[in-house]
């Protein structure tokens, strides 16, 4: 072979499966390579290069060996398979986030420290994350009290609601999760490169704006447990009465919210390595906090915790004000008022004026905390909306009530309602607490392997927490006292959470943990924020945020961290935990909204690329009228100027189909099937054009042309094909088939792909024109860049109406051209005809490739493109050429030289095929002088129809009284176009390929060696022969009987077409060389890519 190709090694792997530093980014190079993109992303892919690219040393290199010669004009764009494995050996994803802070810390003198390939499981990875970031401040500070306004049904509704939701969400990002490798990005990565740039930028946006909520809602709740429960007396605004408590709450809020976010941020900016390593002593907070409350039930329903609550005929009391729950109470033998008696009246004296209410009703105290076993269920059921200033009133207590109209004093130490409740504000509370499920996502840089984790430690996630909020809502309704849930602040039991009542042994456990909780959950925030809004202004999506993608030489992103905080205050200022949680659930549901969407869209539109591993998932899809046409022209001119602007991502690639078709007389298309195999590849998406070319001029062909068309319209109906048509009239059918390549389509909306049948009959002498315009097609596909696909056996390919029940479609990977060979199959799989067929891939492996390897290699490329197919190497050794491949070779160029006549007159050609015959006699006279006549017999009439003649037969002929050789040795020879008279002294022998495969196997013997060799020194003809056609040959014939061994009984076999030769001398052998490559298969598919690619492992 001329050509070597060489593919520059990778450093091998360390112990137990590690690599070291270099080689892992050596590897993720060279997978991003194989994937068709780049460090950049989406940036500037170089989509039009193939997996691997050939430098210019390796160009000048030889291939050595004789097994893939067919396959020699590919090297030098496209590599051999066995190379191609070779760059995924060693293939991990680079950590992302916070730990290239902590990287860049632990350089040292400009060396930098190993780093460890990502080693993070479900579990760590992605499972605890979720956990941390799904339960917080509104599980502790806010369901208690939502419990009790909407009662155990409509919470129950609303969690289910909630819950549902983002459920539902975790499984449309599963689906984009896995669908190809997810580098560092995470979840904005993931929905920008599935909706494209301006859904992604609204969407980064959305979500980058929750996050930053999220941190101030995180340190609202945390001043909130800090001046309510821990540290009242730390508040710096003191109210003068009752009515001023809720302003002076939320000055002391804003006050120190503010300095706890400075010193968070400053805690980001200085050390995120240690925001990260404390992470897990967060969670052990939250875990822990509820398992407290779970034992406290289980102890509540045999012994319920002592906490009274005071009630005033049904009004309930804050305990802030009086200890003892009583009007009069007695000390020795004097009745004296208490201090509740001197908050309602005037003065401490019995005969003081005191208030009606006060005066009518008695006041009784009963358990705030009556336990599981109480009973209290059926109280809690059903809702109890409050509208702001209302007595939180406890149902079913005798009361005597007062006038209409008459007002109550807010400086009585009642329990109020601080604001108007109603369903869809607890809704816009709660939400919150359901959100932070994108967190394994997040870390899909650091996960070991992101397509598994992120969908099942999410969906995980979310099935523990929905567990326990249904769980929590349920007990406390059961447990806890209706008047104690309503009250928001805990007012009725002596100022304590009012979840922490429950908890056992303690509350000061939930109070504890909560707090650290909510501390860790908020500089989580403020670390994630940051580099989302960098990832967003490095994109360039919002050009006057680009001056927040730069950051300090670590990478840290120091301008995005000053917005994030200032945007942060902001929801400090406004200081209401109950009104920041809604303005961060609106910001959340868009941010679901789009992820759940991205995946609909790429459903609904069957992108190619579209492979999700995560199958749970599903978009229901119908076919809609068209009710504005009028928008139809100008929608189409905009999506044409749009697809002006460049070539589609390789991610958006999917066949457009130019179907090259022949029409009989009758202007009836010959080969229906062809569009039975378009309906099966497109299922309607997409472009397709199917062409034809009629011969003559338009002037006189115009009608013919009509029909050809009208009849092409009616069986692409028929066949489900949605698409163009296009009938050409030109001068010769070279021509008319060039236009339609160079012409079909409009602006950008062009095909990609040609797809068109074997010339069936190139064989014979009235169609020697059909061959050339074959290959002229090849090479015009090649040059325009467009895949081919050309299918033999035509006739043979299923209808729409057919279902394969079983089976398979074989892949033959020899060389990579683009990833078409794996793509179609998987498209072919999505109609009916195909589905229950399993795909399976093989490859070959050379005499130095490691064919265990290259099926590990080989298993984890399909594995990242998300293609499920059983996969084999096949081993070809090099091996000697047999003789049947010289004999193959010899009557192929016999024929060639036949082939080249047959436009000369009848004279000129019998004298071209005496010149062959006296040549071979020459030939062998000087190498045998024996009496030897040769004869090649090649009836131009039949001369190699592989359609009728499967097997090819060289018959020789011998006189007798030559010497003796094996019977099975033959000679090839043509008979003139004469018939002469057989002569009887001749023997006639048949040398077929399964005779040469037998004699190859047949045991050594000393006189069947000699002859061998006697046989061999008679062929003199085989030194004159092209060795270069030989190798091929010999190619052809070894993938042959492998392809015929391995895939005889397969639905469809598809391979790579090798091109054809540059020199055009040899083109009638290139048409030898794919009969002989294909022959014996029902159904082959030959593929040619066109120099790009159109399959990627990335999402």
């Amino acid at each position: 072979m001329s050509r070597r190709f060489t593919v520059t090694s990778l450093p091998p792997a360390g112990p137990a499966g590690t690599s070291d530093p270099e080689s892992q980014r050596h590897s993720a190079a060279d997978l991003r390579r194989l994937s068709g993109e780049d460090a950049k992303g989406d940036g500037n892919p170089k989509e039009s290069s193939p997996f691997i690219n050939s430098t210019d040393t390796e160009k000048g290199k030889e291939y050595d060996g004789k097994n893939m010669a067919l396959f020699e004009e590919e090297m030098d764009t496209s590599p051999m398979v066995s190379s191609l494995l070779s760059g995924l050996a060693n293939y991990t994803n680079l950590p992302q986030g916070s730990r290239e802070h902590e990287e860049a810390e632990n350089n040292e003198g400009g060396k930098k420290k190993p780093v460890q390939a990502p080693r993070m499981g479900t579990f760590m990875g992605v499972y605890l994350p979720c956990l941390q970031n799904i339960f917080g401040v509104i599980l502790f500070l806010r369901l208690t009290w939502v419990v009790g306004i909407a009662g155990i049904m409509e919470s129950f509704c609303m969690v289910f609601i909630c819950c549902s939701c983002t459920m539902l969400t975790a499984i449309s990002m599963s689906a984009i999760a896995t669908n190809g490798v997810v580098p560092a990005g995470g979840s904005y990565y993931m929905i920008s490169r599935s909706l494209g740039p301006e859904f992604g930028g609204a969407v980064g946006l959305c979500f980058y704006l929750g996050t930053t909520f999220a941190g101030a809602m995180y340190i609202l709740g945390t001043i909130e447990i800090l001046l309510a429960y821990l540290f009242p007396a730390m508040a710096i605004f003191k109210a003068e009465d009752a009515s001023g408590e809720a302003a002076a709450m939320l000055n002391n809020m804003r006050v120190y919210g503010t300095c706890v976010l400075t010193c968070m941020a400053t805690v980001v900016f200085v050390g995120v390595k240690y925001v990260n390593k404390f992470a897990l002593v967060f969670l052990g907070c939250v875990i822990l906090s509820i398992l407290a409350i779970y034992a406290g039930v289980i102890k509540s329903a045999f012994d319920p915790p002592n906490f009274p609550i005071c009630l005033l005929g049904n009004r309930t009391l804050s305990r802030h004000g009086f200890d003892v729950c009583a009007k009069l109470a007695w000390e020795g033998n004097e009745t004296v008022t208490t201090r509740l008696w001197g908050l309602f009246c005037s003065s401490r004296l019995l005969n003081a004026t005191c208030d009606e209410y006060f005066t009518r009703n008695n006041v009784t105290e009963i358990q705030g905390i009556p336990g599981a076993a109480s009973g209290l269920i059926k109280e809690n059921l059903w809702s109890s909306y409050l509208t702001k200033g209302v007595i939180v009133e406890r149902r079913g207590m005798p009361s005597v009530g007062l006038a209409d109209g008459t007002p109550v004093d807010m400086d009585h130490p009642y329990v109020f309602s601080d604001m108007t409740s109603y369903f869809t504000l607890l809704v816009g509370i709660y939400f919150p607490s359901v959100t932070g499920i994108m967190a394994g996502s997040n870390r899909s840089g650091d996960l070991r392997d992101a397509q598994k984790s992120i969908p099942t430690g999410t969906i995980l996630a979310i099935a523990t927490t929905s567990a326990v909020y249904i769980s929590s809502v349920v007990l406390f309704g059961a447990c806890i006292e209706g008047v104690v849930l309503r009250d928001k602040f805990g007012e009725a039991v002596n100022g304590n959470l009012v979840v922490g009542t429950l908890a056992w042994p303690s509350p000061w456990v939930i109070v504890i943990g909560s707090f650290f909780s909510t501390c860790g959950a908020g500089l989580q925030s403020l670390t994630g924020a940051p580099r989302l809004l960098q990832a967003i202004s490095r994109d360039g999506i919002v050009p006057f945020l680009q001056v927040f993608g730069h950051g300090k030489a670590n990478g840290e992103p120091t301008w995005a961290l000053l917005l994030t905080a200032c945007i942060c205050e902001i929801g400090i200022l406004i200081a209401s935990l109950d009104e920041v949680a809604p303005i961060l659930s609106m910001f959340f549901l868009m941010c679901y909204m789009f992820v759940n969407l991205a995946c609909a869209v790429q459903t609904l539109l069957r992108t190619p690329n579209w492979r999700p591993r995560f199958r749970y998932y599903h978009w229901a899809e119908k076919e809609w009228g068209d009710g504005i046409r009028g928008l139809s022209l100008s929608a189409a001119r905009y999506a044409l100027l749009r697809l002006e602007e460049g070539p589609p991502h390789t991610k958006n690639w999917r066949p457009q189909l130019l179907v090259l078709v022949r029409v009989d007389q009758d202007q009836n298309v010959v080969h229906p099937q062809l569009l039975s195999l378009t309906s099966q590849l497109k299922a309607g998406k997409g472009l397709t054009i199917v062409g034809s070319v009629l011969e003559g001029t338009f002037l006189d062909n115009h009608p013919q042309a009509q029909r050809a068309e009208e009849s092409i319209r009616r069986l692409m109906e028929a066949e489900k094909v949605k698409g163009f048509c296009q009938v050409v009239i030109s001068s010769n059918l070279r021509d008319g088939v060039s236009h339609l390549i160079q012409s079909g389509g409009l602006g950008g909306l062009q095909h990609n792909t040609v797809l068109v049948g074997w010339p069936r009959n190139w064989r014979q002498k009235e169609d020697h024109q059909t061959w050339r315009n074959f290959i002229e097609l090849v090479r015009e596909t090649t040059a325009g860049h467009l895949a081919l696909l050309v299918t033999k056996n035509v006739s043979m390919f299923p209808g729409n109406p057919e279902r394969f029940s079983e089976g398979s479609i074989d892949v033959w990977w020899i060389v990579h051209d683009g990833g078409m060979l794996m793509l179609l199959p998987f498209l072919l799989r999505h109609h009916k005809v195909w589905r229950k067929c399993k795909m399976r891939i093989f490859t070959v492996a050379q005499m130095d490739d490691n064919s265990i390897q290259m099926k590990k290699d080989l298993t984890t490329f399909l594995y990242h493109l998300r293609i499920t197919a059983e996969v084999e190497v096949v081993e070809m050794h090099e091996s000697d050429i047999s003789a049947y491949t010289y004999e193959k070779t010899l009557v192929m160029e016999q024929r060639s030289q036949i082939l080249k006549q047959m436009h000369l007159t009848k004279n000129e050609r019998e004298r071209e095929i005496q010149s062959i015959t006296d040549e071979s006699r020459g030939s062998i006279r000087r190498k045998n002088p024996a009496n030897t006549r040769l004869r090649l017999n090649v009836p131009e009439e039949t001369a190699g129809d592989s359609e009728e003649k499967p097997e090819e037969e060289v018959q020789l002929i011998h006189d007798q009284s030559a010497p003796s050789c094996p019977s099975s040795s033959p000679s090839p020879g043509e008979e003139p176009e004469g018939e002469g008279e057989a002569d009887p002294e001749k023997v006639h022998l048949t040398w077929t390929k399964d005779k040469s495969v037998a004699e190859k196997n047949k045991g050594p013997s000393p006189v069947s060696s000699e002859g061998i060799k006697d046989f061999f020194s008679m062929k003199p003809e085989w030194e004159n022969l092209n060795q270069s056609n030989v190798r091929r040959m010999h190619t052809a014939v070894r993938l042959n009987e492998v392809i015929v061994k391995k895939s005889r009984d397969a639905k469809l076999v598809l391979l790579n077409m090798p091109g054809p030769p540059r020199n055009r001398n040899g083109d009638e052998n290139y048409m030898e060389f794919l009969e002989v490559l294909t022959e014996h298969l029902d159904r082959v598919m030959l593929v040619r890519g066109g120099g790009r690619e159109v399959i990627t492992i990335y999402s």
